[in-house]
């Protein structure tokens, strides 16, 4: 267990604008809450920039409790669940009272026949109904705050389904009230353990037995502070409560697992609270395969989205994901708990040097800095390590150390080292006394260390007393069972803090009004139609993106005028509205350098069209631009997150290799730069062989430009294709030689 505690654009790009916020509904308990005055501030398609934070106070520590179909009658579930809601009512001081249409009395307690019959307004009702429909009209006229659908058979059963849940949010939207499910259970309601210390993990889940890991910590000390199971989210949906945990005090790491997400802008909204507030979110998203995409819609009736797609917004605004829900329960423990790094640097540290070399392979294998030690403290090691063992890093002091005064020592001395964050010894199974005494050792040396030590108890018992008394009850050390969960979670961990050290919200840079861009694009437009390459070209030009010099020309002989306007050597190129693979169809000649084998060329272009019936609006006469980078910048439209930018090897490479990297809008130079580091081809951009660096400034350029149109014409453009676009060598920058563009 562990301790409590808790690039700007290019200048010709965008004009800088001033931040924005909102005011949330509940108190805020971060210095970074946004001002009052910009409390409905929309980007330039209309998008709000900031996250509401619902004040979900009331709904888990309410002051009274309907509980509408209560009952006590033997081997019914709303029973049991009556006897629960009770239970827990009682833990949090809240006033409950049964409703039922025939009953006097529940359990001992006066029935009320009708919600509005109760004495009192009431924060939240339990709806123990087969319909929640009929019942929210007499909730919204009662003024009750919230509410929660047990009920099944709705969007996680088909299409009749879904059409019962979209007249079930219709009605709660028009109610007033807030309402958690449908398709939920009593998750929200648990007993949650009050005697432990420290920052909680607060837990979302679509799926309630999936958080059982994560709820069972508290057996193991780590404190959970709430229990958010959102069902099928007709209403409150996931983003709702990261924003709400992201302003609460207590909580140290948000803990979700998801399903689907109802709405890609509200996720990323909240996941951007919660970076502002420094608060991370360790999330298990299922989709990742058609399989259990297709699963997912089965269980909770939404769109599971791009994995892809997914993937890299969740990297983008620092949400942490992880596979299994091991993976999530050790991960949410150490984010939450651990102090602040002093040093990313790791030391493994091992009685084996097996051990060691092994673990640090696959560290290092994962990203993590193991730093070679200064030969001083290699130094200092080797008076209680053997001369003949490593102490370098891997440290391995040869197993007798660790059973005398030595071993303390050695920790001490580690953690000392101003390059070192974190210490992680390995103990791959109980060898008394030297394991005994070797934990012990590591929990005394992290109480009086601000570094973090974290230990892999790897027995298969796991019934130790050096496991169960010594690691497990210090408060300071973080204990793992595996070596590949300890990896994932110290990553996350180093890379958590990294990322909010120098975290600036994109949405305070998003543009909020159409730039003269715009305006210049829309005319290019042409709603339900894809672009001939030389309208998407002139698009991109409206945006200041650098094509090469071309003419549209209908006849040979304009074609012979333009390439000597051009320059020769010339590309010709085959221009329609229907046109996307030229290549494959001949319609692409290069290399041009004489009048007649532009003459030759134009015929034979037209011919290749018309035996191909593909309609043409004339011929392109193109400057051909000398060889670089070829590299491929698109914008493509996806379900829940809208316009998505898309950036990789372009040319043929784009389809071989399917090197790319994403990100939603809007994003910064540092994000765009970030895309290029994510490519397994990025080495092409810095020289191989002899070839120049390309003008990487000028492609971060592009992608920028290209990230504004997406932007402004929101889902006006269906797909944006820029390949390729050829970065040149450094200093002189980067052309885009074909496109293509769908307009919606």
């Amino acid at each position: 267990m562990l301790g409590s505690t808790h690039g700007t654009l290019t200048t010709d790009f965008r004009a800088r604008v001033e931040a924005c916020g909102e005011t949330p509904r509940t108190a805020v308990h971060s210095s970074a809450a946004p001002s009052a005055d910009d409390a409905v501030a929309l980007d330039v398609s209309g998008r709000p920039l900031h996250a509401d934070v619902p004040d979900l106070d009331r709904f888990f520590r309410p002051e009274s409790v309907a509980v509408v179909g209560a009952s006590d009658a033997e081997g019914r579930p709303s029973t049991g669940i009556t006897r629960q809601l009770i239970a827990w009512a009682e833990r949090v001081g809240a006033r409950i009272h049964p409703v039922h249409p025939t009953r006097e009395s529940v359990f001992g307690l006066p029935c009320a026949p009708t919600v509005a019959a109760l004495p009192e307004q009431v924060d939240l009702a339990v709806l123990l109904v087969a319909d929640p429909l009929p019942v929210l009209e007499e909730l919204a006229e009662t003024k009750v705050r919230f509410a929660v659908a047990f009920a099944s058979g709705f969007a996680e059963t088909g299409d009749a389904g879904a059409a019962a849940q979209a007249r079930l949010s219709a009605a709660v939207a028009r109610s007033g009230l807030r309402l958690l499910g449908p398709n939920t259970n009593l998750n929200a309601f648990e007993e949650f353990r009050d005697d432990l210390d420290g920052p909680a993990i607060a837990l979302i889940t679509q799926s309630g037995h999936q958080g059982r890991p994560v709820y069972t910590l508290q057996e193991l000390g780590i404190r959970l502070s709430h229990w958010a199971p959102t069902g099928n989210e007709a209403d409150l949906e996931t983003s709702d409560f990261i924003s709400y945990f992201a302003e609460r005090p207590e909580v140290g790491a948000i803990a979700c697992y998801v399903e689907g997400l109802k709405d890609g802008r509200s996720f990323l909204l909240a996941a951007d609270r919660a970076a502002r507030n420094g608060v991370p979110v360790v999330a298990v998203k299922v989709g990742r395969t058609e399989t259990g995409a297709r699963m997912a819609a089965s269980h909770t009736g939404k769109l599971t989205g791009a994995d892809t797609v997914v993937d890299a917004a969740m990297r983008q605004f620092g949400v942490i994901r992880v596979d299994g829900l091991d993976e999530l329960q050790d991960t949410a423990a150490l984010l939450a708990r651990a102090r602040k790094p002093k040093a990313d640097g790791v030391v493994v540290y091992s009685i084996s040097g097996g051990t060691g070399a092994h673990f640090s392979d696959l560290a290092t294998e994962a990203g993590l800095r193991l730093p070679t030690l200064p030969q001083a403290k290699q130094d200092e090691l080797h008076q209680w390590i053997p001369a003949y063992l490593n102490v370098a890093n891997p440290v391995d002091n040869g197993g007798h150390p660790v059973g005398d005064w030595r071993g303390r020592k050695i920790i001490d001395a580690i953690l000392a080292d101003p390059s070192v964050g974190v210490l992680i010894c390995p103990i791959t199974g109980p060898f008394p006394p030297m394991s005994d005494r070797l934990a012990q050792d590591l929990v005394d040396a992290a109480e009086a260390s601000d570094k973090l030590v974290c230990v892999i108890w790897g027995s298969p018992v796991g019934t130790e007393d050096a496991y169960r008394r010594v690691l497990l009850g210090s408060s300071r050390v973080a204990t793992f069972r595996t070596f590949g969960n300890c990896i994932t979670a110290v990553r996350a961990y180093l890379g958590h803090h990294r990322f909010t050290a120098g975290y600036r919200s994109p949405f305070q840079d998003a543009p909020r009004t159409p730039s003269p861009s715009y305006r210049k694009a829309q005319a290019l437009m042409r709603p339900g139609q894809q672009l001939s390459e030389h309208a998407a070209k002139q698009l991109l030009r409206a945006y200041g993106i650098r094509v090469p010099r071309e003419q549209l020309v209908t006849s040979a002989a304009a074609a012979v005028r333009a390439a000597g306007l051009v320059g020769y050597p010339v590309v010709m190129k085959a221009s329609g509205p229907q046109l996307g693979h030229k290549t494959e169809l001949g319609l692409v000649k290069i290399g041009l350098t004489s009048a007649s084998q532009i003459r030759d060329a134009y015929r034979e272009l037209t011919d290749t069209a018309r035996y191909e019936n593909v309609p043409l609006d004339g011929i392109l006469v193109c400057q051909m631009v000398e060889r670089g980078v070829e590299m491929v910048v698109g914008v493509t439209q996806d379900d829940l997150f809208g316009p998505t930018v898309t950036v990789g090897l372009g040319g043929v490479l784009v389809e071989v290799l399917n090197d790319a990297a994403v990100r939603v809008p809007p994003f910064g130079e540092d994000q765009a730069r970030a895309m290029l580091g994510e490519l397994r081809g990025r080495a092409l951009l810095e020289g191989v062989r002899g070839a120049p660096p390309a003008d990487v400034d000028a492609l971060v350029e592009v992608i920028l430009r290209i990230q504004r149109m997406a932007l402004e014409l929101g889902d006006e453009l269906s797909e944006l294709d820029v390949n390729p676009l050829m970065v040149l060598p450094r200093g002189q920058g980067a052309v885009a030689l074909d496109a293509l563009a769908i307009c919606r």
